[in-house]
């Protein structure tokens, strides 16, 4: 099995969301007009590369270069579309490959169409394939070692995103196969540290005021950086719970507790989350099935990138 597969899972374990549908199927269509803008940014004039090769059509071949998860499809098909060319996936996305076990290369997709507009999508494509793969690629990692380690709970990533250029990374999360978490500040009231110091350290004020606005089919997160504060949101109405910068054996006591109490008290619909300390490095010691959630911006923030190169076939 490559490092990048799952382990056999069962019914239990929250489900890979590239196993049951078309994840291009969820972008907005204002992604289209995205791509339009970013297409215009790189080429805002006169193409004289364009005006070198001409317009007789060719073939040009997508490789992948280093080990990694194939992710970002919908957004290559969109770039080529709109430049008239088509777009042949020899994998499917979602699909790790290793380079090492294929001659130094992987051959990812046949790109078909005038050759000026080949070449005028392909910086732009390689460009958000490597990012977008990236991601998914350190995601599939995270989540393998946490499977492993036996933990049954979700692994999240956070909004720590690049502005503009979010749409492709909470893509490039769900194709690795964790949770985005919430997408923007519309997704779901999270009253983090400065809400509730902005109401003189008044959770249930806190919690209310959210609740009078958010409607009956909003959550309200609440981030806590001790045990009683927990308790004082569940208390409060809080939907989820974030526990916030736990170190480790902290972490695993806090969270054992609280889920007694909270079957104590008939909390037990309330999710658990933990933020903060995780890495690729210590995920083995620092989980526990206590916690339903672990957010965390290691799978996002500062990621390898995956290597591709696009080749007219010659």
């Amino acid at each position: 099995m490559s490092s990048l597969e799952l382990p056999p899972t069962d019914a239990t374990l929250p489900p890979i969301p590239t196993e049951h549908g078309n994840l291009g199927h969820l972008l907005p269509v204002t992604y289209k007009r995205t791509i339009a803008d970013w297409l215009t940014e790189d080429c805002p004039s006169f193409d004289y590369g364009g005006f070198v090769v001409g317009n007789d059509t060719k073939t040009a071949t997508l490789y992948g270069k280093t080990e990694g998860v194939l992710a970002g499809v919908p957004f290559v098909d969109e770039i080529f579309q709109q430049l008239g060319c088509s777009v042949e996936w020899h994998l499917k996305e979602g699909q790790p490959f290793s380079p090492s076990t294929s001659g130094g290369k992987v051959k990812i997709a046949t790109v078909t169409g005038p050759v000026r507009n080949l070449l005028q999508g392909e910086r732009l494509a390689l460009n958000i394939l490597a990012r977008c793969s990236g991601i998914a690629t350190q995601s599939r990692k995270v989540l393998v070692l946490a499977r492993k380690a036996g933990y049954t709970g979700r692994i999240a990533g956070t909004r720590k995103t690049t502005p503009g250029f979010r749409v492709v990374e909470k893509y490039g999360m769900l194709v690795g196969g964790v949770d985005q978490h919430r997408y923007d500040l519309s997704s779901m009231v999270m009253l983090k540290d400065n809400h509730i110091w902005a109401r003189s350290g008044r959770i249930e004020e806190a919690v209310t005021a959210a609740r009078s606005v958010i409607g009956y089919t909003g959550k309200i997160e609440v981030e806590v950086d001790s045990v009683e504060d927990a308790k004082r949101a569940m208390l409060s109405g809080a939907d989820v719970v974030m526990l916030d910068n736990f170190a480790g054996d902290e972490l695993k006591v806090a969270a054992k507790g609280l889920k007694e109490w909270m079957r104590e008290e008939n909390k037990t619909n309330v999710i658990l989350e933990c933020s903060g300390g995780l890495t690729e490095g210590n995920i083995g010691g620092y989980l526990c099935n206590e916690v339903d959630v672990y957010s965390t911006s290691s799978i996002h923030q500062s990621t390898q990138h995956v290597d591709y190169s696009l080749k007219i076939d010659h």
